[in-house]
């Protein structure tokens, strides 16, 4: 069964996105943590990070560093603190979150939904610099 991040690959289910290539994207979480937390993904589904292909996991990393470039360009922080957790959804995904402090990253506070306009107005920014390849 695909997982929720496969459908936002295949264009079933729409995304704000950050970055894209050939085999990863990168798109902002609609329940972030900070403004700007962003999902990179693989798009070849994989449950588990350490699964994937050794080039294939390199690559991976790189994209995720370049997001993470362009995101602290855009957004004032000061670190984009990056997490690897892989128990919410079975698709292999690094979280990109700008921090200010630590208490940025703790997962276990509570969610809420960001407002559509302001993802929209994010990622068309993000996305619409060019810096990745």
């Amino acid at each position: 069964m695909a997982s929720i991040f496969s459908k936002i690959v295949l264009g079933e289910i729409p995304c704000y996105k950050v970055a894209e290539n050939d085999e990863f994207l990168a798109f902002l979480d609609i329940m972030p943590l900070a403004e700007g937390h962003t999902l990179v993904i693989p798009k070849k589904e994989t449950d588990y990070i350490f699964d994937i292909e050794e080039d294939a996991y390199h690559r991976f990393w790189a994209f995720a560093k370049e997001v993470a470039l362009k995101l602290k360009t855009h957004i004032p922080c000061k670190r984009i603190g990056i997490s690897v957790i892989g128990l919410e959804v079975p698709h292999a995904h690094i979280h990109l979150i700008p921090l200010q402090q630590i208490e940025d990253i703790n997962f276990s506070k509570a969610k809420t939904k960001a407002p559509e306009q302001a993802l929209a107005t994010l990622a068309s920014i993000l996305f619409e610099d060019n810096s990745i390849v």
